[in-house]
């Protein structure tokens, strides 16, 4: 055990599941994580990409990999979770895609089931089984972090697969917030905006706006994320964030739509 893993299991916290955990917000909140002490399951499609998010913390890491959408995976994550660590304390539902930028003639069926798929039924899969794991533990509860988007509140132009799946995301955590209140399972949901991550990319070059311009946009570390998401998932079970909006403080969110 190196000396940042000894420091960190010296002030360990709970057993975390971050899903997406291969790159850009994902990669960045599970760092953050095993710096506060956390033990941390890493899941994603790609080996590799996982190892090198536990590198530097491997005695405090798990790396599965899977599919959000793939019932049997999910099934086995927790299952290898709770066999290594007896319990699931966070959960991070952050896995996601976003389809092509099209109108909504011009997206295929085979682009909108993915998006839902992986964004809502990927959610919905990986919520499922830690709503059941923290129910029956003990000590019961737990917490669970949605990644919402601001596209939750407003969205972008041609983006109906990606708006879609993130509207029902704010759906899924009221629920879960409601359900979980008997079992002490907390639910909030992060809405990020402009992150400095693969899916936004393109942004600094231009993004497509309402008015049909394109204008580059400013990004956020997704540093900035990660530690959002640590204090949420500090907390006692007997507080929660029910809903968190971080963004770059100057892109054009506020007066869109």
């Amino acid at each position: 055990m190196g000396a940042t893993e000894v420091e960190t299991a010296s002030r360990a916290q709970g057993v975390a599941i971050v899903t997406g955990a291969g790159s850009g917000i994902g990669r960045a909140t599970a760092k953050r994580l095993f710096k506060d002490g956390w033990r941390v399951a890493l899941f994603g499609r790609r080996e590799a990409p996982l190892a090198e998010t536990a590198q530097g913390f491997a005695a405090m890491a798990l790396v599965v990999t899977g599919d959000v959408s793939k019932e049997s995976d999910v099934d086995r994550l927790f299952s290898d979770v709770v066999s290594k660590w007896s319990r699931v304390d966070l959960l991070f539902n952050n896995a996601g895609i976003f389809p092509p930028g099209q109108l909504i003639d011009e997206l295929s069926v085979q682009h909108w089931r993915e998006s839902v798929e992986v964004n809502l039924t990927g959610a919905f899969l990986c919520a499922r089984a830690a709503f059941a794991q923290m129910r029956r533990q003990s000590p019961q509860g737990g917490r669970i972090i949605n990644n919402g988007s601001i596209s939750a509140h407003a969205p972008r132009p041609q983006s109906v697969g990606y708006t879609a799946t993130k509207h029902a995301i704010t759906g899924l955590t009221k629920s879960l917030s409601l359900d979980g209140r008997p079992f002490d399972i907390a639910c909030g949901q992060i809405d990020v905006g402009n992150a400095a991550s693969e899916m936004t990319t393109g942004f600094g070059a231009g993004a497509l706006q309402a008015n049909g311009t394109r204008l580059a946009e400013p990004r956020m570390d997704v540093s900035d994320v990660a530690d959002a998401v640590a204090y949420m998932a500090g907390l006692p079970l007997s507080a929660n964030v029910q809903f968190m909006t971080v963004m770059a403080t100057k892109m054009p969110f506020i007066g869109r739509g």
